[in-house]
């Protein structure tokens, strides 16, 4: 068992799961004069999430 992969895929999962809510709750980020289109949230998600899974099995991983 890796303790800080564990702890680092549940980070990612965190942060999945906001760049999720932040598109299904239509959550606008307005930085300076420009709005963040909320379609990169979903791929914020999609990244964020197989990072979380990828990091998640290798920390179950055994040698």
């Amino acid at each position: 068992m890796k303790p800080f992969t564990r702890i680092a895929s549940v980070i990612f999962g965190i942060i999945a799961l906001l760049h999720l809510l932040r598109f299904i709750y239509s959550i606008g980020i307005l930085i300076g004069d420009f709005r963040l289109p909320l379609w990169i949230s979903f791929g914020g998600f999609i990244v964020t999430m197989v990072l979380s899974i990828g990091l998640w099995k290798e920390a179950n991983k055994r040698r």
